[in-house]
């Protein structure tokens, strides 16, 4: 099992959300922690992967050594890969 950790930022991303979506935000990463390549797609750009939830975006590195998911950025799809 996967453990989670978030940057600061997609924590502050995700509190400003609506209770409803952080809940399946939350829900839909605690289903990654069991089988995290189920779910995740890889990024084309740049390095790391996407969750998707609904039209909100999740933008994660995973360290395989130390079963790590690293929550680095959330938010809607039409602005979460700007830089």
């Amino acid at each position: 099992m996967y453990g989670i950790i978030f940057e600061k930022r997609a924590l502050r991303d995700l509190n400003k959300l609506e209770k409803q979506i952080k809940e399946r935000i939350w829900n839909k990463l605690q289903d990654c922690k069991i089988d995290p390549f189920r779910y995740l797609e890889p990024l084309i750009e740049v390095r790391g992967f996407k969750l998707r939830v609904g039209d909100y975006r999740i933008i994660i590195d995973v360290g395989n050594e130390v079963k790590i998911l690293h929550i680095l950025k959330v938010g809607h799809r039409k602005n979460i890969y700007e830089k």
